[in-house]
């Protein structure tokens, strides 16, 4: 199979996960209750009834837990994947872009809430997500370690014009099933066309880069040196289907960080009871920091270790899904009226912060003071939010 034909399988595998599987796990997630929303089932609703039942002290171990899991599995995400395209000779940024991309525990949140009755919610969860990549993940990674980028022209102008894609849907007043079939096939289109653009590069995205530096092709199939050996390379170099064997690695290790993120979320739910946080106060700091940290996790990794296109390949990847995808399939399953605040402010918000980290993009290198300003447009959001429209999307 060639290169095409391996991010394909990849790419119609993941959809298929997030169409048929998240919806029904939300169906799941709002069977425990008469009101839905109120009461979670599923593997989150287990959780967190296990952390209610050790109270304040379960919710700080459940998060210790998640966050120990989520590093361990982010960290041999990158090993795995990093492996994976060079056994297979394809693209690493392509196979960062959809592996990464999808926001597996966001969809399921935002269908649990849309099955609820509460769709709004469910959109401003989309929509927060996607500002939280550029105005917390992406500006916090260019804050701690300042990178190069290497990306085609097309591929920045995707990334800054996908948000604008919502705003025909918005104008309509009324988001319906229609509309979600156009929004995921928007998002299957974005997606097929990157998959298509690198099969036709010879080199590399990042070639800029360390490891770029070290391969004059995508693919390959000796380890460069700039990539430390692990334990797991023992077990699988020399097999004549290596590359396949590393792509299955990193599903399981993609599977923990999905199972990282839910620990991360019921046991934040739990603290906010446990210790009688103020919900927007608590939601405008402390889970805002919870939510994120998968997506901090697996961009400023990379970025340290000296990858960055797989960074930059989860916050590409993960804002473009957030903002077609994910909206896409919350359509799928119940139409939405939008309400005034989206059209006016908060999508508004995504869009200019989202086309100013393109730009940054865009100039070859993302440098502290560009990580700085995007934070402090995040900062000014949730100011600005709070004080005049009384709250806003969470999302991570």
């Amino acid at each position: 199979m060639d290169r095409t034909g391996v991010l394909t399988v990849v790419l119609v595998v993941l959809l298929a996960v997030s169409l048929a599987i998240t919806p029904a796990l939300a169906q799941e997630g709002v069977q425990g209750g008469e009101d839905g929303a109120d009461d979670e089932g599923g593997i989150e609703g287990a959780i967190k009834g296990v952390a209610e039942a050790q109270g304040a002290m379960g919710a700080v171990l459940v998060l210790a837990a998640g966050a120990i899991l989520l590093t361990v599995c982010v960290e041999k995400l990158i090993d795995y994947l990093t492996r994976a395209a060079l056994g297979l000779r394809i693209s690493l940024f392509a196979l960062a872009i959809v592996f990464t991309g999808f926001e597996f525990d966001d969809t399921i949140l935002a269908l649990v809430l849309s099955d609820g009755g509460l769709e709004g919610a469910a959109l401003g969860t989309a929509l927060g997500t996607g500002l939280a990549i550029v105005g917390v993940t992406l500006a916090l990674a260019a804050i701690v370690e300042p990178f190069p980028v290497d990306l085609p022209t097309d591929y920045v102008a995707l990334f800054a014009l996908a948000p604008a894609l919502l705003v025909p849907f918005v104008l309509a007043g009324t988001l319906t099933v229609v509309h979600g079939l156009l929004l995921v096939g928007a998002f299957v289109s974005i997606f097929g066309y990157v998959i298509a653009r690198e099969y036709r590069r010879d080199t590399p995205v990042f070639r800029n880069t360390e490891l770029g530096e070290e391969l004059q092709a995508d693919g390959g199939i000796a380890l460069p040196g700039s990539i430390s050996e692990i334990p797991e390379d023992r077990l699988v170099a020399g097999r004549s289907a290596a590359g396949w064997l590393w792509l299955g690695f990193a599903v399981l290790a993609l599977g923990g960080v999905v199972f990282a993120s839910m620990l991360l979320e019921a046991g934040s739910e739990v603290a906010v009871d446990g210790f009688g946080v103020e919900g927007t106060v608590f939601g405008a700091t402390v889970l805002t920091a919870i939510l994120t940290f998968e997506d901090v996790m697996l961009t400023i990794e990379p970025v340290r270790r000296g990858v960055p296109e797989i960074g930059v390949g989860n916050v590409i990847g993960s804002v473009l899904f957030s903002v077609t995808g994910n909206v896409g399939v919350i359509m799928l399953l119940s139409e939405l009226t939008v309400s005034g605040p989206v059209l006016t402010f908060h999508l508004p918000a995504v869009i200019v912060v989202t086309a100013l980290a393109a730009y940054f993009l865009h100039e070859g290198r993302v440098k502290r003071w560009h990580g700085a300003l995007l934070g402090a447009l995040y900062v000014a959001y949730w100011i600005v939010a709070l004080v005049v429209f009384g709250g806003v999307p969470i999302g991570g």
